[in-house]
């Protein structure tokens, strides 16, 4: 059962103020009444002022203890009824504020409930006995039994209103005070959410940063490697092989820089559009860009081309340069890669495949290429299979769907590997 939050000092204070204000206003009242001549004929003036300053102190537990107070109230006020020193006015808004708190604080709903039942009958109780005494008063056939029952009606009219719309209301502020904890709870719940979310995207924005970084420097570094190894060698015996070599270290050089600065401007830049990242028309230059370096690269498209969204174009040429990055590193510089775009009805898959003849380690290891990979598939519901082939070299393989969306068919693309892609790796 939701409870309401407990009242603070805050509250207190400002309850006892609230008595206090009541109290004044309750002894002004016992002595404008006095000065009519209308009440306390019978009474000495100290017992309606007592009354005044008593019934409305207990109002400053009234969020804390709501029901003793009433009890308390209720108490105060019948027996300054049946004294005749009760005053009218104030003391009808103090008798109100306890029977209201009832309602608008007690966390018990059940005794909240009964207690106001009680309180209720008791009261309509003790106005009946009165009643009944006033009837057979002298005064009462002086003016009339019709006067005394029209009196008696208007009595209980406005006790039910009065004990009704404290009643109401008491209950309304439950409900309203409850109803703005659920919402500050939820606000709180929302706010942590976001922070997370931000943190999140903070992390997963270090991440792609990380990718992308990675797949460029790795593939043209690599390249840079070989070709400046290649020209160390032939330096002394064939200089113009060595000064071709320099130029492919040079171009390399030169694409780096372009793919890192556009990296730089697309984070910096608020319009994501202004560095235009590289997407599936760019395979073909990268193929060149591998062949120059010394690979043995061929590219082949299957299936009727179509638009795909750009991530899932970034992602498939992400994979094939950081594939072909491997071969270079692992599978040796005359080592035959095979390159193959399939165009599926909805999906994208991109296979690269090398015979593993090149002289190379012939193991592709574990590092952060893969992960990357495997990373950039999943973030758009594909799946990567990365391996050796049964008939010797090495696959990696990715279906992505083609709007960048989730699939199911991913399944039964591993017939050429020797295990499964869980323990397949390769290298960074």
């Amino acid at each position: 059962m939701p409870v309401r939050k407990a009242p603070d000092a805050t509250s207190m204070r400002a309850d006892a103020i609230l008595a206090g204000v009541l109290a004044a206003v309750g002894c002004l009242m016992v002595a404008l009444t006095d000065m009519t001549g209308l009440q306390f004929e019978s009474t000495p003036i100290w017992a309606p002022l007592l009354a005044a300053i008593v019934l409305p102190l207990p109002l400053v537990w009234r969020r804390r203890f709501p029901v003793p107070v009433a009890i308390a109230q209720i108490v105060i006020y019948v027996a300054a009824g049946e004294a005749g020193a009760l005053e009218l006015y104030a003391s009808q808004v103090a008798l109100f504020l306890g029977f209201y708190s009832i309602g608008a604080w007690d966390p018990d709903r059940r005794r909240a409930f009964w207690s106001r039942v009680v309180i209720s009958l008791l009261m309509a109780a003790w106005l009946a006995a009165s009643a009944v005494r006033g009837f057979f008063d002298p005064e009462t056939g002086e003016r009339g039994v019709s006067a005394f029952f029209a009196l008696l009606i208007i009595q209980v009219v406005v006790n039910a209103a009065y004990f009704g719309g404290g009643w109401i209301f008491g209950d309304r502020a439950w409900r309203s005070a409850i109803e703005q904890e659920r919402l500050a709870a939820a606000h709180a719940e929302i706010g942590a959410q976001q922070a997370q979310l931000a943190d999140q995207a903070v992390s997963l924005e270090r991440l792609r940063i990380a990718r992308e970084l990675h797949d460029v420097v790795a593939h043209h570094v690599s390249a840079m490697g070989v070709q400046a190894g290649a020209a160390r060698r032939v330096l002394a015996t064939d200089q113009e092989k060595a000064a071709d070599a320099l130029r492919h270290v040079e171009a390399s050089a030169r694409e780096a820089i372009t793919e890192l600065r556009s990296l730089v401007v697309t984070l910096r830049s608020e319009d994501e559009g202004a560095a235009a990242a590289p997407e599936l028309d760019a395979l073909p230059s990268l193929v060149e860009s591998a062949r120059a370096s010394g690979q043995r690269v061929t590219l082949s498209t299957i299936g009727e081309e179509r638009p795909v969204t750009p991530m899932v174009g970034l992602t498939a040429f992400r994979i094939v340069q950081e594939a072909l990055t491997n071969a270079r590193k692992h599978a040796g510089p005359v080592a035959e890669v095979d390159v193959r775009v399939r165009y599926l009805p909805d999906e994208l898959e991109v296979e690269i495949a090398d015979d593993g003849h090149g002289g190379g380690a012939g193991e592709h290891g574990a590092g952060a290429g893969v992960l990357g990979m495997r990373e950039r598939v999943a973030a758009l519901g594909g799946a990567l299979e990365v391996g050796p082939r049964s008939r010797g070299g090495w696959l990696v393989r990715a279906r992505i769907p083609a709007h960048g969306g989730r699939s199911a068919a991913t399944d039964g693309i591993a017939e050429e590997l020797e295990e499964p892609s869980s323990t397949a790796a390769s290298a960074g």
